[in-house]
């Protein structure tokens, strides 16, 4: 049994930025996958390398983290908008809409997915 990756390079991740072309990103996608284990996944995700100019995502069926790496972005979630940086860190449960918007060119965030489908019920 091999254990899961030890480490995730940013450097390296966001040089591969945007991945190849796929479904709504004609220009290339804007996440990465870093690591996996289990039910946990994280990517790395740079909206602007889309060069949609608008972060597209839909609602997850896990839970995620956000935590921000660089740049600066305004975080849409459940109808209320916050005012995010570099070190912030914000969560959302499954199903639920969220959008990064006004993103500067150089944001930069880490998205962990975890958890069962449909996220943790109470």
């Amino acid at each position: 049994m091999s254990a899961a990756p030890l480490k995730a390079d940013f450097q390296a991740l966001l040089a591969s930025l945007p991945q190849p072309a796929q479904g709504d990103y004609p220009h290339g996608t804007p996440f990465v996958p870093a690591l996996a284990h289990g039910s946990l996944s994280v990517e790395l995700f740079a909206p602007a390398t889309s060069q949609l100019g608008r972060d597209i995502q839909q609602p997850h069926a896990q839970d995620e983290l956000y935590v921000v790496q660089r740049g600066t972005s305004d975080f849409w979630r459940d109808g209320s908008a916050v005012a995010v940086q570099a070190g912030d860190i914000l969560f959302v449960p499954a199903g639920l809409a969220h959008r990064f918007e006004n993103f500067s060119p150089d944001f930069v965030t880490w998205v962990v997915f975890y958890g069962p489908s449909a996220g943790k019920q109470p």
